[in-house]
């Protein structure tokens, strides 16, 4: 069985369990205990895999592992509930193996049982460890301490100083045999043009009698308290139960919310993002409020709010040290889309009152100028940008150099911020005047005549009357989405199918319509091949979420548009839901066909959108 398709199990703060389907480790990401040592950041790799064998009386036969034939005897995986494997031995022995991740402890618990045979079987189990940060590639050294703590069924390592303990329990024996594992490749990262060669450290090998009952074991960074296979029992038992019967889009919606301080967030995606504040905020109304989950939207909009610093809120935090990056225009103005829909239902006098003084420091932040030169100019509309600096959502950057800077007025920023101030003018006429002036202003200078559709930015690096006719998605925030549409009749239709055309695919819409001399057909390579395709041509599910609506918008919002949108565009998008990360929406896809899943596997704003359009635009 060759299966490269992932698996994502999280602990809620930060930290997850992640591999492929058919057990062969291919990125720095893969582990069995990954954690956040200051939950969501500081993440670590503790227990990169597991190296799994079984004696029988026919032999030694490999589960997980490349060599000599371990993939191949795989016969069954499964996600759902949660990760489950079934191995087959020549001599019929027919081995289970279950893994499972229960939010709010840092802890991995596996379980592997015999389903068929007869006679001895003994199974060995060697944690093979990392101790880095999970971006990194580990390598062997002098410094790593090998030397295990044991106490009961419970075997504690400190491989290095500073490093959080890594705690197995186990119903088995621990034979400690500390050696150096090398030169493993992770074929995913090389498809990157990153570090692709890492050694990891085995200490020893737990031995469990098959014969006499499943093999039980717990990795964390914390002790037990109660025997390992009743833990375990239990723990399978609470999270099969709480997982069945929730249809898998809503399953993997929970993934994204994570513990920040005393509150929560949102995480971008796994395996590499943290809680982006743009990512955030887009991604709200999906997870949160279109599935029901208010008090989760309540305590993330709570705290986010009073990061607000000159109208700005970062669009990340620095995962080594928390400080803040203002590098977003459009966080802010998405958080202002957010909090509103969240006030729009029941809600406290002092939490409106708090979200309220949050949307107008934001707008009269951004009205009086702030960082990057973003500034609400004389035609009321927003400019912004500078070299250097990507403020967009369309926000690749290497080696210094912005990719797609869109430096000026763009397009989508317009729409969130006149749909900004006529949030904030519900409350003052200083912000609805102002909103009135953006949006005559707007009308007059966005339409593309020649092309029937608008532009993608205007006053290109600040000069006046310069516009940029890119065919985009950006474009369909001024219909779509958001809670004013800028654009209506005729010309909405003509740019919706001109998006249609152009844009769309199964997957969602391409970043950049073909034809253009800067249209990658396909994401890959290193680093600068990647983020030269980014947002050039490669599609972005998430995306979806606004196009489906304006086309919907334009169509009326009748019951048949509805169901048309739904058949022509959610399903095909929903079907893509076991490509690559297993139940859940990629990042991005290829621009040409087959649009092949690609970045980021498991992404918050791709499967926030999906819910959107399911749970509430397409109702």
């Amino acid at each position: 069985m060759t299966d490269p398709r992932e698996w994502l199990e999280t602990d809620g703060l930060g930290g997850f369990a992640m591999g492929t389907a058919d057990g062969i480790r291919t990125r720095r990401y893969h582990a069995i205990l990954l954690v956040a040592t200051h939950p969501p950041e500081g993440r670590m790799v503790l227990v990169a895999d597991l190296e799994v064998n079984v004696e029988t009386a026919a032999g030694r036969f490999y589960g997980d592992v490349v060599h000599p034939d371990g993939a191949s005897r795989i016969t069954s995986f499964t996600y759902q509930p949660y990760p489950r494997w079934e191995w087959t031995l020549p001599d019929g022995t027919r081995i289970a193996g279950e893994l499972v991740v229960v939010p709010g402890t840092p802890r991995t618990a596996l379980r592997w049982t015999r389903l068929a045979g007869t006679g001895a079987a003994t199974l060995s189990v060697q944690p093979l460890l990392a101790c880095r940060d999970y971006h990194s590639t580990h390598h062997e050294n002098a410094s790593c301490q090998f030397t295990p703590v044991r106490d009961g069924d419970a075997v504690t390592w400190h491989p290095y100083s500073g490093n959080p303990d890594i705690v197995a329990h186990a119903n088995g024996t621990y034979h400690h045999a500390p050696d150096w594992y090398r030169n493993f490749t992770l074929s995913a990262e090389a498809e990157r043009g990153l570090d692709a060669v890492e050694d990891l450290m085995s200490p020893g090998t737990f031995q469990f009698d098959l014969a006499a009952g499943p093999a039980a074991m717990t990795l964390s960074t914390v002790h037990n308290t109660q025997p390992t296979a009743a833990l375990v029992d239990e723990l399978f038992a609470t999270e099969r139960k709480r997982r069945t019967g929730i249809p898998p889009l809503l399953r993997a919606a929970s993934a994204y919310i994570a513990a920040r301080g005393a509150g929560l967030t949102i995480m971008a995606g796994y395996p590499w993002f943290a809680d982006w504040g743009r990512d955030t905020f887009i991604s709200l109304r999906g997870l949160c409020l279109a599935t029901g989950h208010r008090a989760i939207a309540q305590q993330i909009l709570l705290g986010w709010s009073t990061a607000v610093d000159g109208g700005m809120l970062p669009n990340r935090f620095d995962e080594t040290d928390a400080n803040p990056e203002f590098n977003s225009v459009d966080a802010a103005l998405w958080f202002v889309i957010a909090a509103d829909a969240y006030l729009a239902g029941d809600t406290t006098a002092a939490d409106r009152l708090v979200l309220e003084a949050a949307i107008e420091k934001i707008v009269a932040g951004y009205a009086a100028g702030t960082r990057h030169r973003i500034h609400a100019d004389e035609d009321g509309l927003i400019a912004c940008g500078e070299p250097g600096v990507q403020l967009t959502w369309m926000d690749a950057k290497v080696n210094g150099e912005v990719i797609t800077p869109r430096i000026g007025k763009p397009v989508e920023i317009q729409a969130l911020w006149i749909n900004a101030l006529a949030i904030a003018g519900r409350r003052s006429a200083q912000w609805r005047h102002l909103g009135e002036r953006a949006r005559t202003s707007f009308d007059a200078r966005f339409w593309d005549t020649e092309h029937h559709q608008l532009y993608d930015v205007v006053d290109c690096d600040h000069v006046a009357g310069t516009v940029d006719a890119t065919c985009r998605p950006n474009q369909l925030f001024a219909i779509g989405s958001l809670p004013i549409a800028l654009v209506t009749g005729d010309r909405a239709r003509m740019i919706v199918d001109t998006c249609e055309r152009q844009l769309w695919t199964p997957a969602g819409p391409r970043s950049l319509a073909p034809g253009d001399p800067r249209y990658v057909p396909h994401y890959g390579g290193g680093p600068l091949e990647r983020d030269r395709a980014y947002h050039n041509g490669t599609v972005w599910p998430w995306l979806a979420g606004v196009f489906v609506d304006a086309w919907v918008r334009v169509r009326g919002n009748t019951a048949e548009a509805k169901a048309t949108a739904r058949r022509q565009f959610l399903d095909p998008l929903l079907a893509r839901l076991e490509l690559a990360g297993l139940g859940h929406l990629s990042e991005i896809c290829d621009a040409d066909p087959p649009h092949t899943p690609v970045g980021c596997p498991f992404q918050a704003w791709s499967v926030a959108e999906a819910l959107r359009l399911d749970l509430e635009i397409l109702r």
